[in-house]
Order: C-alpha cells, then sequence, then structure tokens
C-alpha cells in the first residue's frame, strides 16, 4: 500500500499581497501527476486545506476539483480540519463523501474511526490491516470537556486522543495485525516553525512531546511549512508552497510511505516544483541594483533589507526597475554616525523655527535630512500658510 503525505495547502492564501491560486492550481496538476506517476493508493491531508474559515467560492471550486481528480486517479483521499479550517463547514456531506473516496475526519467523536484498508497475511500468515485515523486540529478549551481531560491544554487532549485511538487498534488487532496511520494537525516537539504558521499555544502550552505518537507505525503531522523528519515514523510533510520568505530555502514537496502487512518498509521524498523563486537581498541599494549576482533575483518574489546609512530616495520605485516583484522592503542602516541623536522630542523642543520642525519630522520618519529642493519646497508651503492665516 502506497500513501503520499501532504499538509497545509491554505487554498486561498495571499503572498504579501499577491494571490496565490494559480501557484495552488499549479501544486494540484503535481499532485495528481505524481499520484498517478507513482501508483499512489491514499493521499493524506493533515489540515489546513483552506486558508480561511469562509473560502472564497472559486477556492472552493479548486479543492472540488483537486479531489474530483485525486479520486479519477482511482486513489482514496483521507482528510482531516486544521486551525485554519472551519471543521464543520469542511465536514459537510462527509457521509455521502465517503462513497466516493473522500474521508473526512473533522469532528471529535469519529477520529477513532479510521479508514480500513486490507494489507494480506503477515509473516505469520494472520491477516493484516491498514487503519488510517484522522485527529482534527483541537482547540484545548473547546473539546476538552468531550475529551475527559482535566486541563484544557494541547498535551492533554493530543494525550486523550491517542488513547482513542490505541484502544480502537487495541481491539481490532484481536482479530487482524494492525498497521496504524495517524493525521494530526498539531505542533510537535522538535519542529522547527517557519513565519507564516499561526501560533498554537493560546489555550495552553503549544507543542505536544513526541511520544505522543509512540507505536502508530506512520504519523502525518501537519501545522509546520517545513518538511521534516522528527523521527523515522513521525513526520511533517510541510506546505506544497511558500507562503512566507522564512520559507525561501525550503524544498517544498511531501512523504512517500510504502506500508505492508509487516510495517513501513520506505519512506521517500517527493518534491512540488516552485512557479516562482523566493529571495531573500541585503545590501546597499547601489550594490543591489549593480551586483551581477543578483541576476537570477530579477524574476523572483523578493524580500529586500537595504543597509544604506541614510535612506535611500525612491528606494522601492528603483529597486523594482531591476526587481519587479519586489514585495517586501526594510531598512539596516549600517555605518552611521555613532554619535547617539537626541530623542525626537528633545530635537523638536531645539528647533529654531518651524522650518526646522518639518525639516526634523522629514528625517526622523525617514532616516535621511532634507535635501535643498525639499527644504525650499516646505518653506514655501510654510509661506502659504502664514499668507492664508494672515489673511483671515
Amino acid at each position: 500500500m502506497r500513501l503520499l503525505h501532504t499538509s497545509d495547502w491554505h487554498l486561498g492564501r495571499s503572498f504579501h499581497g499577491v494571490g496565490m491560486l494559480d501557484a495552488q492550481r499549479a501544486f494540484i496538476d503535481q499532485l495528481v501527476a505524481a499520484v498517478e506517476r507513482d501508483n499512489v493508493d491514499v493521499v493524506l491531508i493533515a489540515g489546513d486545506v483552506y486558508d480561511r474559515a469562509l473560502p472564497g467560492v472559486d477556492v472552493v471550486h479548486l479543492l472540488d476539483d483537486a479531489l474530483v481528480r485525486l479520486t479519477g486517479t482511482g486513489a482514496q483521499v483521507v482528510l482531516t480540519s486544521g486551525n485554519h479550517d472551519s471543521a464543520i463547514r469542511l465536514g459537510f456531506a462527509a457521509r455521502l463523501l465517503e462513497r466516493g473516496g473522500v474521508h473526512l475526519r473533522t469532528k471529535v467523536e469519529e477520529l477513532h474511526h479510521p479508514l480500513l484498508l486490507p494489507l494480506g497475511p503477515d509473516q505469520g500468515g494472520k491477516e493484516a490491516v491498514l487503519a488510517v485515523y484522522g485527529i482534527p486540529w483541537l482547540e484545548p478549551r473547546l473539546v476538552a470537556d468531550q475529551l475527559g481531560t482535566d486541563t484544557a491544554s494541547h498535551f492533554e487532549v493530543t494525550r486523550a486522543a491517542a488513547a482513542r485511538i490505541r484502544a480502537d487498534i487495541a481491539q481490532r488487532a484481536e482479530s487482524a495485525t494492525v498497521q496504524s496511520v495517524v493525521l494530526a494537525h498539531t505542533f510537535a516537539s522538535g519542529g522547527i516553525s517557519s513565519d507564516s504558521e499561526r501560533d498554537l499555544s493560546i489555550g495552553g502550552v503549544g507543542a505536544v512531546p513526541l511520544d505522543l505518537f509512540d507505536g502508530f507505525s506512520y504519523t502525518a503531522l501537519g501545522h509546520l511549512h517545513g518538511r521534516q523528519t522528527l523521527s523515522p515514523s513521525v513526520r511533517y510533510s510541510g506546505s506544497p508552497v511558500a507562503y512566507s520568505f522564512s520559507e525561501a530555502t525550503h524544498q517544498k514537496g511531501g512523504w512517500l510511505v510504502d506500508i505492508g502487512a509487516d510495517g513501513v518498509t520506505s519512506v521517500t521524498e517527493v518534491h512540488w516544483e516552485a512557479p516562482r523563486s523566493l529571495a531573500v537581498l541585503r545590501g546597499t541599494l547601489a550594490d543591489l541594483l549593480q551586483d551581477p549576482s543578483h541576476e537570477w533575483a530579477q524574476t523572483a518574489y523578493c524580500q529586500v533589507t537595504l543597509t544604506d546609512a541614510q535612506r535611500p530616495a525612491c528606494a522601492m520605485e528603483r529597486l523594482r526597475a531591476r526587481f519587479p516583484d519586489t514585495l517586501v522592503l526594510a531598512f539596516d542602516p549600517q555605518g552611521a554616525a555613532a554619535t547617539a541623536q537626541a530623542s525626537y522630542s528633545t530635537r523638536l523642543a531645539s528647533a529654531p523655527d518651524d522650518l526646522a520642525v518639518c525639516c526634523g519630522f522629514l528625517e526622523h520618519a525617514r532616516g535621511r535630512a532634507a535635501d535643498q529642493a525639499e527644504k525650499a519646497a516646505l518653506a514655501a508651503a510654510l509661506d502659504n500658510v502664514r499668507l492664508l492665516e494672515a489673511s483671515r
């Protein structure tokens, strides 16, 4: 049996104001091609299918198209809700969709109801079954009572959910060998986070220990956007598309998991090609505009930090002449005068006239003193104000 572990599609998300639907469509194309090429039996989606609880119509259509195409290959889909999803809306028509091979796990009361698939006899001749469980995103304050925990923490509710699954496995193991796969959307200890993930710590300590997943054949985690291995049997697939510049060095993809009657036999990487590269650039404006080593970034989405001692005029316009898709611009002045500047309020109190006040504000706001043309414009504006007030 071959599984493909994915998560955190975040359909409908934008990237610093740039819509991502085309990039997400390109990922769906690659996903369907991989399922066909690699003869995948089950596609796992470990939460955050949508980016928000109320997705747009075009976003819903994209998921609908993806599920139709995936099941059209003959594969089944197991899908859980994440902290960005509305579990109620995502879980609509779950019983009906199950008939078509889409298995939604968005309710706490269903987390220990697995998708069961035959694996044939194990080495001892006993029939084996694959049980795929889905733990939806568990908001501790909302599910603690339902799961019977004394405290509303991520650790307690996740432990209670895992206990329910283990109890179900133990019951099934009386008549068959059970290989278990668990989907969970959570922050597991040892994971490396990115800037594009929503904090899960509200309502309790965010991270849960890895030993909560001991004993499962494979745990398919969602929430963290970087693909990573926490243990041989516990992994994050990461998001299929980069959603922050902190993911610029990520190689996006998923995990192909081969599992048989005697357990997991192999876990291999599958890669998704990014439609656009991400560039994180730093330096003076002159160096960035002239350095030939940055030529590759001219077609990338760019985050630029300028280190000029004084903030250059028209910095964004000049950068976009070479890097048209500069989306984020920051300033970190280097080599400025060592003498500490007086606070703005102190400078304001000691300003000799109105023009000095205006020029001081301009310098304070942008980190660069007014030039002669700007001083002349400010002086003319002040003169006009004086004339206007004198005429009243």
